[in-house]
């Protein structure tokens, strides 16, 4: 079973992108953020004909995401529990069944956080507290679990090509980095990182000052498993040649495959 998570950053300007990608890739299930539609607007027909269905929780002109599946989850969620306030549209949770059990996943479009100074920092820092508490959750199922999604945080120095330049940076501050190390104590396993330990491997690349070119990039689409995810996990890769193609992303889906197949 496949499973992908690609930051999209516009799904109307890259429809023909990602409809491509699909046909050639084959994902079972991907995982969309960035959508930056209502849900009317999102290309459900186009996505349709190349045999995918469709789950949205669209935003207008910004934030948005959706699940784009062979087979139709169950909706679980379409906010991410603890903030009834909130209403930025950054996280969607579903559950598959498949031949190894059932399969709960979430598309996850974590804030930014930039500036520090700004009340954009302790917003991402309380997203991420919920989010803890909801992969708390789901790991107590013991159930496989996929979080995956544009988390906006570089783990390590390793994830970022310049870590001096970003070391305030809120991709890249203790803080963010501490958070997401919360999440993987409680069992969670980073796919990439588990099969490429030692792998210099990006999935941003901005759009300014040469970056693509020069590889100037940053590792922070991730894909977080709980143990009985993690225990079939068969390969994990990064589709950098999506970012040189006409009109792309700034950022390239992140893929997995899990030793299970999607039930019906």
């Amino acid at each position: 079973m496949k499973i992908a998570t690609w930051n999209i950053n516009s799904i109307r300007r890259r429809t023909g992108n990602l409809v491509e990608w699909l046909r050639h890739a084959a994902p079972d299930v991907l995982l969309l953020q960035e959508i930056k539609c209502q849900d009317e607007q999102f290309p459900r027909l186009e996505i349709e004909a190349a045999g995918y269905c469709c789950t949205i929780v669209g935003q207008k002109g910004f934030n948005g995401v959706a699940i784009v599946s062979r087979t139709p989850p169950e909706l679980v969620h379409r906010t991410l529990p603890g903030d009834h306030g909130d209403v930025q549209a950054r996280y969607v949770e579903a559950r598959f069944a498949t031949s190894a059990g059932p399969l709960n996943v979430a598309s996850i479009y974590l804030p930014n956080g930039n500036p520090v100074q700004s009340e954009k920092f302790p917003y991402k820092l309380a997203f991420m507290e919920r989010l803890q508490q909801r992969a708390r959750e789901l790991f107590e199922a013991e159930e496989m679990v996929v979080l995956g999604g544009d988390y906006n945080v570089c783990p390590t120095d390793m994830d970022v090509y310049d870590p001096v330049a970003w070391a305030n940076d809120a991709l890249c501050r203790p803080e963010s980095r501490k958070a997401l190390r919360t999440i993987l104590y409680l069992g969670y396993t980073d796919a990439f990182r588990a099969l490429h330990p030692d792998a210099k491997a990006y999935s941003f690349w901005d759009y300014q000052a040469g970056a693509w070119q020069r590889n100037n990039g940053l590792r922070i689409d991730h894909l977080l498993l709980s143990p009985q995810a993690a225990d079939r996990l068969k390969a994990c890769g990064i589709d950098k040649a999506e970012r040189g193609r006409p009109e792309p992303s700034d950022h390239v889906p992140v893929w997995m495959e899990l030793d299970a197949a999607p039930a019906g």
